[in-house]
Formats: C-alpha cells, sequence, structure tokens
C-alpha cells in the first residue's frame, strides 16, 4: 500500500519548470480567447485563474507556508499541470 502511495505521488510530482510551462500555455490559451471572443472571456478566465493562486496560497498560508517558499508553492499548484502537456 505505502509503495502504491509512492509511486502515485511521484506521477504527479510538479516542479517549477513544469509550473513555467503550465503558464506559458495559459498565457497562449488566453491570448487566444482574445482574439476570437473578445476582452470579457478573457477577464473571466484570467479572473478564475487568478483566484485559483489566492486560494492555493491563502491554504498553504494556514498550512505554516511563509514568503517566497509559500508564493512558489502556490504557482506550482496553479500551474504545475504543465508536466502533462
Amino acid at each position: 500500500m505505502q509503495e502504491e502511495r509512492r509511486s502515485v505521488r511521484e506521477a504527479l510530482r510538479s516542479d517549477l519548470g513544469a509550473a513555467h510551462m503550465g503558464l506559458g500555455v495559459t498565457v497562449i490559451a488566453l491570448i487566444v480567447v482574445a482574439g476570437f471572443s473578445g476582452p470579457r472571456w478573457t477577464l473571466i478566465i484570467t479572473g478564475a485563474v487568478t483566484a485559483w493562486f489566492i486560494l492555493a496560497l491563502t491554504v498553504i498560508r494556514i498550512g505554516g507556508g511563509r514568503g517566497r517558499d509559500a508564493v512558489r508553492r502556490a504557482y506550482i499548484a496553479t500551474f504545475g499541470w504543465g508536466n502533462w502537456i
């Protein structure tokens, strides 16, 4: 059981490089959305991503994270899905 959990954790692990990739894809997607549907949907999606980042940062701060480390962890939690591109 413990070995299974370890393999799942390792598969789902993200790093700073993956977060940068996720941010880049998000920016490109926002540019595409802005081109096709204008600023309204672009602002809605940007607000959703920002809300997710603030929520992640709040949870990390409540859990004891401080300073740059808390921001880095929230950034990875928000954009770390870049691993799967």
